[in-house]
């Protein structure tokens, strides 16, 4: 499931680490926190590293930079960290948040990828399978693809909508609730957190995935991943480095943030469009052979 590819990229980290300090000696490898107080204990040892002759690298995994640039404090501490460092960010859209301190040339773009896993043969079902996979969380855009949801309903669109995640921000008995008020229990249906053979269990059954998130610390979702794994097509919005996985028209569809029309027209695209709605999905698994596998990142790394 998600929590062991997790598990499995950090040691991948650590490996390498490894290499690169025995390979070099003098050069330490960071992932810090963006801001607030994380940040500042991160600082400090930066300092320290560099007091020491330590050369420094930085692999950023959050962002937020740019959210705090602005505040005096911040701003002092942020010329001081960013100094003589090279930086390695997720992808390229990911750069403006430090682009105030680091130079273009500095920063180096390795985006992640994951552990293989079996791919699943498609099982037949009837009507047109949406899946959400994800903490039910209002930033990750539950709401939205329930409005969504509601839109195609009242057009007659054969969908069923499966939200799998833990109760977050967004508990079960309120989802209920606002699915009842809606009238939208025949297609959308939510199944709490599920792992392993469960998850993989929706993912067989999907036409397509959609992550309409806009949490502010989104950064590389590796669930968008999984999903172009197994051949779907995938829909999201141009949070953090989602743009830099997604391929506009070719993949999926980026869409703006907070747009349940937005959503609702691309997922009616590929109902009425089934041959595109496979291409999509063909060409998604493409890209993820050709990018995110975690041979490609280990060599990005390397």
């Amino acid at each position: 499931g998600g929590l062991r590819k997790l598990i499995d990229f950090i040691k991948q980290i650590r490996a390498l680490r490894k290499i690169v300090k025995a390979e070099n000696p003098n050069l330490c490898y960071v992932t810090p926190n963006a801001k607030g107080g994380a940040f500042y204990k991160d600082f400090l040892i930066v300092m320290m590293l560099k007091a020491m002759g330590q050369k420094v690298i930085i692999h950023y995994h959050n962002k937020g930079v740019s959210t705090r640039q602005n505040k005096f404090i911040d701003n002092i501490l942020y010329q001081l960290f960013f100094k003589n460092l090279k930086v390695i960010l997720l992808a390229d859209t990911l750069y403006d948040d430090v682009r105030k301190y680091v130079k273009k040339e500095d920063v180096y773009i390795c985006p992640n990828g994951i552990p293989a896993t079996i791919v699943l043969e498609k099982k037949e079902h009837d009507g047109f399978n949406i899946l959400f996979l994800s903490n039910m969380m209002q930033e990750k855009g539950v709401w939205d693809l329930v409005e969504a949801c509601a839109i195609l309903q009242k057009k007659g669109k054969p969908i069923k909508c499966h939200f799998v995640g833990k109760w977050s921000n967004i508990t079960e008995d309120r989802f209920k609730d606002v699915i009842n008020k809606q009238n939208l229990k025949e297609c959308v249906f939510a199944h709490g957190a599920k792992y392993d053979n469960e998850k993989d269990a929706f993912l067989q059954k999907a036409d397509i995935f959609v992550f309409p998130t806009y949490y502010d610390n989104e950064c590389f979702p590796l669930v968008l991943l999984e999903a172009m794994e197994q051949s779907l097509p995938c829909i999201s919005t141009n949070e953090g480095g989602i743009p830099g996985i997604i391929e506009e028209g070719k993949t999926g569809f980026i869409v703006e943030k907070h747009s349940p029309q937005q959503l609702a027209e691309k997922i009616e695209y590929l109902i009425d469009h089934p041959m595109i709605c496979a291409e999509m999905g063909k060409a998604g698994k493409e890209k993820f052979q050709r990018e995110f596998t975690l041979e490609k990142f280990e060599n990005r790394m390397k």
